[in-house]
């Protein structure tokens, strides 16, 4: 016998469209996108980006969801690949379907085919690698700030200086003027500023995929500022009547999402909680 629908109690939207937009997905899952950024959404902000991991429930999480609505799609700045191994998405029952779009959109992997596709490097990038470690020497930013290679970007991370908040704000000029020179595009986030070629973010990324599925609802769940372009693509299809909803994943770091958001989560665990309760009210019946 199934569980009645308060034995697994969804955390309420705080705004009509939010509420509209769970409501939509609740009644017809199987039009739904549920869109999620990586770092920060399904998986914990660490000092090394190479040590974050989804959290241990993500998985389960999701595989039990997927079946149930249209996609489930992860939307990260980092490489597609990455993302897979981090998050632990290959290979999984369940999660057949699941597409990562890495690189804000520029790469893509399916679980279908298990491949990634991605673009021709853009020249800036190699430009900018090689360019980074004595343009920070000059400018007197090497102490505490590091250089992360994505592939088709090349991040900067100020969360080691002696006083992060100040490195950030005292490189963001300088290294928008480079990234400018190199034809490149400086985009902020969370005590890391990444150059990386123009022409896609997560709004654009977001907006073709739920267009390419014919998704008549969206769910959106990010933690920083390279997901407003997401927040508006959402907003965007509100305004043409497809339901959304805006969730955020609570940081002090961030409020810009949090003000624009329709359910604020206090972190990673809460959004994987939240994610299993709804796979609970879409499959009772399930494992």
């Amino acid at each position: 016998m199934g569980s009645p629908p308060h034995a697994h109690p969804l955390p309420q939207p705080s705004t009509p469209e939010g509420r509209d937009g769970l409501a939509a997905l609740l009644e017809r899952p199987c039009e739904a996108v549920v869109a999620l950024d990586f770092d920060g959404t399904l998986a914990e902000i660490v000092p090394d980006p190479e040590r974050a991991r989804a959290h241990p429930d993500a998985v389960p999480a999701l595989a039990r969801l997927a079946p149930e609505v249209a996609s489930v799609a992860v939307v990260t700045g980092r490489p597609a690949g990455v993302a897979v191994r981090y998050g632990g998405f290959a290979g999984v029952p369940g999660l057949e379907h699941l597409v990562v779009l890495g690189h804000y959109g520029a790469e893509r992997w399916d679980a279908v085919s298990g491949t990634v596709r991605t673009p021709a490097p853009h020249p800036g990038v190699a430009a900018v690698r090689a360019e980074l470690p004595g343009f920070l020497d000059s400018i007197g930013a090497w102490s505490g700030t590091w250089i992360e290679e994505k592939g088709q970007a090349v991040a900067v991370h100020t969360r080691r200086a002696e006083d992060p908040s100040a490195a950030f704000a005292a490189l963001r000029e300088p290294l928008a003027a480079l990234a400018t020179r190199h034809g490149l595009v400086l985009e902020p986030g969370r005590m890391v500023l990444e150059l990386r070629p123009p022409g896609m973010d997560k709004g654009v990324a977001l907006g073709e995929y739920v267009r390419e599925v014919g998704a008549r609802a969206v769910l959106y769940a990010g933690d920083d500022l390279g997901d407003l372009p997401a927040y508006a693509a959402v907003e965007k299809l509100r305004s043409d009547g497809v339901p959304g909803l805006l969730v955020c994943s609570g940081s002090a770091e961030v409020t810009e999402l949090a003000e624009r958001a329709d359910l604020l989560l206090p972190g990673p665990a809460a959004v994987v909680a939240f994610l299993a309760a709804l796979a609970a009210r879409l499959r009772p019946d399930g494992p």
